[in-house]
């Protein structure tokens, strides 16, 4: 089973100015808003970074899971790391046996299937593993096919007061060893480190291979380090 990194969930209070900060500044553009984020109280947009995804979503309602996160994390920031694996099956049964609930089953046959892990007993920001049909990335519409190769997201940081506990219990989860603190996929990586800004645990950093500024340079975009690597 693979496992990769292929989209990072970023949450704000209103779209913008955020989604045209983050194009303006990754040189990429929305390609996509998926309707079905609505029947959760939700708007969003996709933007395409070569074949991985950067999206932005915000409330519109009263009573949401985003918006009482934006609440606990005083403020915009990173809200999910989402995983692709090409088999889903295994990861079903897996959850159970290590203690984690799935929050949300997205279930559209033959096309997508996606786990959000709950939070309470994964520890950290919001967690999915998904599967789409070979050749297709399904929470990204179709239209970003053929862009681009790069830029591209190849790495996330979430700090946590506990950062070896929380790598361990990610290990487990993603059935992936954790060496130095951070967790290496078939196609990125996952970092923990402790809390160094105040606004608790949760997604703080999101590595990009291919921007338009130097390597090593960060930039803070919707309340996320977007650092640029080489």
């Amino acid at each position: 089973m693979s496992l990769r990194l292929r989209q990072i969930c970023l949450v704000a209070p209103t779209l913008e100015p955020a989604v045209g900060n983050l194009c303006g500044a990754l040189g990429t553009t929305v390609f996509y808003r998926d309707p079905n984020v609505a029947k959760y109280g939700l708007e969003n947009a996709v933007m395409p970074l070569g074949e991985t995804f950067l999206e932005v979503v915000a409330p519109f309602q009263d009573g949401t899971a985003a918006g009482r996160y934006l609440t606990r994390r005083k403020g915009e920031g990173g809200y999910m790391i989402i995983l692709e694996t090409d088999d889903i099956a295994p990861w079903i049964g897996h959850m159970a046996s290590v203690g984690v609930r799935v929050a949300a089953d997205l279930d559209y046959p033959g096309a997508y299937r996606g786990l959000q892990l709950n939070p309470r007993d994964t520890g950290g920001p919001l967690l999915e593993i998904n599967w789409s049909a070979p050749g297709t990335y399904h929470p990204a519409g179709s239209a970003w096919r053929g862009g681009p190769a790069s830029p591209a997201i190849v790495g996330a940081t979430v700090q946590t007061d506990d950062p070896a506990a929380l790598a361990s219990r990610w290990a487990d989860i993603l059935r992936q060893p954790a060496r130095d603190g951070a967790i290496a996929l078939d196609s990125g990586i996952i970092r923990f480190v402790p809390v160094a800004d105040g606004r608790g645990e949760g997604l703080a950093e999101v590595d990009i291979a291919g921007l338009p500024w130097p390597a090593g340079e960060t930039q803070t975009l919707c309340g996320t380090a977007i650092r640029s690597v080489a």
